[in-house]
């Protein structure tokens, strides 16, 4: 049976004997004193964290839920609304056979969905692990919602490396689930039972239903542009010359007359694009989307990164005209590392380390990246991070 790195049992370990020496180890680290085996880095992580909040391992802390009119609002606003189904058709057909129950929540640690095994889910509601409660780090302690998300990873936590008592006899599994265009945080989905109930395959189950969720959203993504195709063919049949058809979010619908792109900036009718290969733009505002053109000139695109002052400033310019947008200190960072690689590029794993000194923050990387491209489109390629071919970049200072 594979192993991960975030698993917290071993297959082929006694699962009753690993659990009574968790808890030995639970009591001596909380209680001050030298523990017999020392917990793994997560969890030593985490209980830093918790005990620096003052939260009380021998208390339920609150939950602080929310009314059942919020969590329908937020339901209804969390993209996770389109796949949940697809989460249930990984995991709710094996929740009940398997004693165990699938929890989905938003990215505030808030459970918006939960279901499965009956006689678990009873057991879940005596330990305020319900819908609408929040389940974060510094409500309710280490637990593998909201470790995963104060780790930005997937986290399985096993018997007494949960910080509460009261969590001692569960076995958690969670997975974080991001916008595959945007690589912005949706929720996580969380697979929780008895401790002793424990199965080597849960992690791999979890795996696969934030994969297949991740998958459907883009899914649904491509589905968008689709309609926003159709919606624009009268525009684009009596349009002549280069230009690109892209939805509110930057993501490319259509291109003609210009390399093909996968993203530019979010467009903003008040300001011009820069744009490889067409130059600047003055997007224009149709029913769906926007219709983004070149105005006139040459599609040379120049960019410089301006490290000189307090704040980090990129200066773009073509024969059209140019435009300046402060960023934050770590999309210069990247876009410093960019710059060095060259036309190479750099993979996720590559910034990772650049950034972070290990290849452990990926995910972070992609939506950091992300985040960067909606200021800047284009002028930054994936597949792997490179500045674009046809931009001029420069750092000063």
């Amino acid at each position: 049976m594979r192993t991960t790195a975030y698993g917290a049992v071993q297959p082929g370990t006694d699962l009753g004997v690993h659990a009574r020496a968790l808890r030995r180890m639970h009591d001596a680290v909380l209680g001050g004193a030298s523990p017999p085996v020392a917990p793994r880095p997560l969890v030593a992580r985490s209980w830093t964290r918790v005990m620096r909040l003052g939260l009380d391992p021998t208390r339920t802390n609150a939950r602080d839920p929310l009314g059942r009119a919020e969590v329908e609002r937020r339901r209804r606003g969390s993209a996770l609304s389109l796949v949940i189904d697809d989460i249930r058709a990984v995991l709710g057909s094996v929740a009940d056979a398997s004693r165990f129950i699938t929890v989905v929540t938003d990215p505030d640690g808030v459970i918006l969905w939960r279901e499965g095994s009956a006689r678990v889910l009873q057991q879940a509601d005596s330990l305020g692990f319900s819908e609408g409660a929040t389940w974060t780090e510094d409500h309710v302690g280490t637990n593998a919602i909201g470790t995963a998300l104060a780790e930005a990873a997937p986290v399985q936590l096993f018997s007494a490396e949960h910080f509460e008592e009261g969590q001692i006899p569960w076995y958690c599994t969670a997975a974080p689930l991001h916008d595959p265009r945007t690589g912005e945080l949706l929720g996580v989905v969380d697979v929780s039972g008895p401790a002793l109930t424990l199965h080597p395959a849960i992690i791999a189950l979890v795996e696969t239903a934030a994969k297949l969720a991740e998958a459907q959203l883009w899914r649904h993504h491509q589905e968008r542009l689709e309609r926003l195709r159709r919606s624009a063919e009268h525009v684009l049949a009596t349009t002549s010359g280069p230009l690109l058809l892209v939805d509110d979010h930057g993501w490319v619908a259509h291109h003609t007359g210009v390399a093909a792109r996968d993203r530019i900036a979010v467009p903003d009718a008040q300001r011009a694009l820069a744009v490889p290969g067409l130059g600047l733009c003055l997007p224009e505002r149709l029913s769906e989307g926007w219709l983004v053109r070149p105005s006139a000139g040459d599609a040379t695109v120049t960019a410089t990164l301006d490290l000189t002052a307090d704040e980090a400033v990129l200066a773009v310019s073509s024969a059209d005209g140019s435009w300046r947008t402060p960023l934050s200190p770590r999309h210069a960072a990247v876009l410093q590392q960019l710059a060095a690689a060259g036309r190479t590029g750099l993979t996720a794993a590559d910034l990772s380390r650049a950034l972070f000194g290990d290849d452990a923050h990926q995910v972070t990387v992609r939506a950091e990246v992300s985040r960067l491209r909606r200021t800047v489109g284009a002028l930054v390629a994936t597949r792997p991070y490179r500045v674009a071919a046809d931009v001029s970049f420069s750092v000063v200072g």
